[in-house]
């Protein structure tokens, strides 16, 4: 389950303070019923990458877990292609003005949840994957060092990958990059289901 320090959560408290009381996913496991991580790893590294091409991203306001200062939400990819494909570690997400090369980034892009590595991740066809992203309330944070703005699209790259995919989805941000509001955890393997670990 969830387990959030009080002291993390505080109003306005540092992002640096949430990233180290983001215990939510701990025991994340293995990647395969039945397999080792290392042979996880072996696994993907004879497929290919996942590509945002063969790929249907998401994000799954239905599994959303609102905390105190932030809200937690999966990062769903779909691989709609007719193999499998692979990916480990981090997607790279941020903020952004719209979808394609048209939009601009909108202050700091995710962090990496440092408490977490990357697991090699087997997506077969018609399967799924997942990463938990952290969003913090932008009201928390005084005006003049947010400078707040709403956001309506996120802009992800799967780990690895060589582009970005979009999705239309709005959330109160900051304009200013000195103050990130995302933290980012590493894909992992199946469909994220709320309050449990993935």
């Amino acid at each position: 389950m969830f387990t959030i320090p009080p002291a993390a959560v505080r109003r306005g408290c540092a992002i640096a303070a949430a990233m180290a009381a983001c215990g939510l996913l701990a025991g994340c496991g293995t990647v395969t019923a039945g397999g080792s991580v290392a042979a996880a790893a072996s696994t993907h590294a004879s497929l290919a990458t996942c590509q945002p091409a063969s790929l249907t991203m998401t994000v799954n306001t239905s599994q959303a877990s609102a905390m105190t200062g932030s809200t937690y939400y999966p990062v769903d990819f779909i691989n709609t292609s007719k193999t499998a494909c692979g990916m480990s570690g981090f997607p790279r997400v941020s903020f952004v003005t719209g979808d394609g090369s048209s939009g601009r980034q909108i202050g700091a892009p995710a962090q990496q949840n440092p408490a977490y590595s990357g697991l090699a991740v087997r997506i077969a066809a018609g399967g799924i994957a997942h990463a938990w992203l952290q969003v913090a309330v932008a009201s928390n944070y005084p005006p003049s060092a947010c400078k707040p703005v709403t956001a309506d699209w996120l802009r992800i790259t799967p780990p690895e990958a060589t582009g970005a995919g979009y999705v239309n989805i709005s959330f109160g941000a900051c304009a200013s990059a000195s103050t990130p509001l995302l933290i980012i955890m590493p894909v992992r393997a199946g469909k994220a289901v709320q309050g449990t670990t993935p």
